[in-house]
């Protein structure tokens, strides 16, 4: 029943991920060629600040809600699951308003000394307001991904991109046809809109639900389950903010470098727009599969580690990887002949195909680190995924300061792949440690 759950869930999550994958896939087709890649470069440069502040205000909340639900749910306290999605939403809305001011005050400040771009000021203080509904969103998904429930993360995903990509075409029109002008904060309108759409669709869906009715006092009284989640969030919440500044100084690093290497401005972040906006988004692609596969692991083996099952552990890791990297390298060998046939029919950019076939190497790596650091966190392990992490990261940057300065693109590709090759052997290394110290207690 439980294998059934996972494949049943895994591909529910995967068929809406590769249809929302498929629209925003086109979707950026028609931004880059809309817009340009000069303003493609701009849209991606705010992104690594999006994640910054969505990482401290839902990210480790949602992911330490989904670990704590899935066990209450195994001792048949769902009274205590639904007091748990009161408490993490409770706190992740209150941080994500806080949040949403500060980018607003200070968005001219963030985008001249963290982004280097005064253009991004715009665009931050339109992105501050996706902050709060996306934190309802990712709450209330957590809570059911915890009970392995699936229908409403996937549905909501995919009635978020589908509005957001309508809203953002048809208001372009509109502009178009009345001849105003329009630039890349359309884009960052539809991000808003589409989350302001998930996040009333989850409301309703939880509303219509049959659920305990809780009162001040119930939530007074139930303190130690808000006490629980906070535990288990803050070093997860650590590790998505501190891997999320690594990002950004990843990010806004690799424009300013290729300058120092000799690009002008405008090719650096056109590069840049190319890689983030165009090759990277082609490459991730197939992780539509890893990532449903991941968020359904993480209930499963907390409830696994619940149970005392080592054999059932030991066979579930075995099989993620075999499947991991058998994607990774079939995807790889894919990107290989026919990356630059990809660049040149879907971006006319001889650039995007270069880059693919580069970043073909990664993709059996890719794919499989992201189920392993899900299996991970499922474990409780989060103090190792997130030294594996920033480990990795640190690598990617050495890449930008060093790779960059001595062979341009090409030397900061090469490091992200050295990165996923050390992330896969230390996740395998950290596993095989805990399933050996299990055997011998």
């Amino acid at each position: 029943m439980s294998k059934n759950t996972i494949i049943k869930g895994a591909f529910i999550l995967t068929a809406t991920s590769v249809l929302t994958r498929l629209i925003g896939f086109f979707f950026r087709i028609f931004l880059s060629h809309s817009f340009g890649e000069e303003q493609m470069g701009l849209y991606q440069l705010i992104f690594p600040l999006y994640a910054l502040c969505f990482s401290l205000a839902s990210a480790g909340i949602e992911t330490a809600l989904c670990r704590c639900v899935a066990g209450k749910i195994a001792r048949s306290k769902r009274n205590e699951a639904d007091i748990l999605l009161y408490y993490a939403l409770c706190i992740s809305v209150s941080i994500s308003l806080l949040l949403t001011f500060f980018l607003r005050k200070f968005a001219t400040f963030l985008s001249i000394y963290l982004l280097g771009d005064l253009r991004c000021e715009e665009l931050i203080r339109i992105m501050a307001f996706a902050l709060p509904f996306a934190s309802i969103h990712s709450c209330i998904c957590g809570y059911y991904l915890g009970q392995k429930q699936t229908k409403l993360p996937a549905f909501s995903q995919f009635a978020e991109q589908i509005f957001r990509v309508g809203a953002v075409y048809f208001i372009y029109q509109l502009f178009i046809t009345n001849g105003l002008s329009v630039s890349i904060w359309l884009a960052v309108l539809g991000l808003v809109l589409g989350e302001l759409v998930s996040a009333f669709f989850c409301i309703r869906y939880y509303s219509i639900q049959k659920h305990t009715r809780l009162s001040p006092i119930s939530l007074y009284r139930n303190l130690s389950l808000g006490r629980e989640l906070c535990i288990l969030a803050l070093p997860l919440t650590s590790t998505r903010i501190l891997t999320n500044l690594l990002q950004s100084i990843e990010t806004i690093s690799i424009p300013l470098f290729l300058q120092k290497y000799g690009y002008t401005a405008t090719e650096a972040l056109s590069t840049y727009g190319v890689l983030t906006g165009m090759a990277l988004p082609c490459i991730l692609f197939p992780t539509a599969i890893t990532n449903s596969l991941s968020t359904m692991l993480l209930p499963t083996v907390a409830e696994i580690e619940t149970e005392d099952n080592l054999s059932r552990l030991k066979t579930l890791i075995q099989r993620v990887i075999f499947f991991g990297f058998g994607l990774g390298t079939l995807c790889g060998i894919f990107f290989l002949l026919l990356g630059p046939l990809i660049g040149s029919l879907l971006f006319n950019s001889e650039l995007t195909g270069d880059f693919l076939r580069t970043l073909a190497w990664l993709c059996p790596f890719l794919y499989m680190n992201t189920t392993l650091i899900s299996i991970l966190n499922g474990l409780g392990k989060a103090n190792q995924s997130f030294l594996i992490n920033i480990l990795g990261l640190a690598i990617r940057i050495s890449g930008v300061w060093w790779g960059i300065s001595f062979r341009g693109m090409n030397g900061y590709l090469w490091g992200l792949l050295f990165s996923q090759l050390l992330v896969s052997l230390l996740c395998i290394l950290n596993l095989n440690s805990y399933i050996s110290s299990r055997e011998l207690y």
